[in-house]
């Protein structure tokens, strides 16, 4: 039996960019209580959805540049993870996995809530680079931040 092992993560953003991160470029992640769900989102039509309930991820600094396949302008002079400091908008991410090159992959979306009332960013993501190694650390938790959780890597 082979293991269910992911190759990439892809996120998206909510103003249409994304950003791939291959399983080399990560060091933790962590996507917690993933669940099957069916709605409809922004009016389209009715699907199986998977929400999580919290995701973390430590991220390599060889993961800071836009790939080819990515299309991110926000990111194009600063790199991804002034990006990721800068803006608290990211939605979903898809969950690629190796053995799985010809299905769909697995699309998460992470808890929101609004900022403000233009609810581009989300109240519950939280971003640090570390002083010590440079990695960028990631959290989208209704209940910890980056700080509560990654304290002593940053």
């Amino acid at each position: 039996m082979s293991k269910h092992v992911f190759k990439e993560l892809k996120f998206y953003f909510r103003n249409d960019d994304t950003w791939t991160v291959s399983h080399s470029e990560m060091s933790d992640v962590w996507l917690s209580r993933v669940t099957t769900s069916y709605g409809r989102i922004a009016g389209g039509r009715m699907q199986e959805i998977h929400p999580c309930k919290r995701f973390r991820i430590e991220i390599l600094p060889d993961a800071d540049y836009i790939k080819d396949a990515d299309v991110s302008t926000a990111a194009m002079a600063d790199g991804m993870f002034n990006r990721i400091m800068k803006f608290q908008d990211i939605e979903k991410c898809d969950l690629v996995f190796e053995d799985d090159e010809d299905k769909d992959p697995l699309q998460i979306y992470f808890p929101f809530k609004k900022k403000d009332v233009d609810g581009l960013d989300n109240i519950y993501q939280s971003s640090a680079i570390s002083k010590k190694n440079g990695n960028l650390y990631l959290t989208i938790d209704p209940a910890h931040t980056v700080f509560d959780l990654y304290r002593n890597q940053l």
